[in-house]
């Protein structure tokens, strides 16, 4: 399991009353702040040689915030954002549960997309822990086995 950390800007804080694509308020980090928080770690996997194959792909069994590829590898991205002060880290707030969910969205969308279920596949982790104007960012590359465990 690898990790890179980088500080920089991007990914900034806004606070907004806003729902999710089911019309549910969201919790702490707005839609906006979230799809900003993805566009970041987008670029930021991009700079480093991955392919962006698919984003914000929600499926019965769960939502997938990023879908890329690492040479032949098919690569699902969890990003997490925690704001300055957060108790506990952005890496640290991927739950046994949402690893299960991850994994089993995972398994949807090779479902649907059987031309990719033949490539090697693995579970990363893009963590934006905000630090005033700029942000510390963790990618922890196979953070996670498909059964969610660590």
């Amino acid at each position: 399991m690898g990790s890179v950390r980088e500080r920089g800007a991007g990914a900034s804080a806004a606070h907004a009353d806003d729902r999710d694509r089911r019309g549910r308020r969201l919790r702490g980090v707005s839609r906006a702040v979230g799809d900003r928080a993805e566009d970041h770690a987008a670029r930021f996997l991009r700079q480093r040689g991955l392919t962006l194959v698919d984003r914000n792909v929600t499926l019965r069994t769960g939502e997938l915030d990023l879908v890329m590829t690492d040479g032949d590898t098919l690569v699902f991205v969890e990003v997490r954002l925690r704001r300055e002060g957060s108790l506990v880290a952005a890496e640290e707030s991927v739950s046994a549960a949402k690893r299960r969910r991850l994994a089993r969205a995972a398994g949807g969308y090779l479902a649907r997309h059987a031309d990719l279920a033949d490539r090697p596949a693995r579970f990363d982790v893009v963590a934006i822990q905000e630090r005033g104007d700029n942000n510390v960012i963790t990618w922890i590359q196979d953070a996670f086995a498909p059964d969610g465990s660590w």
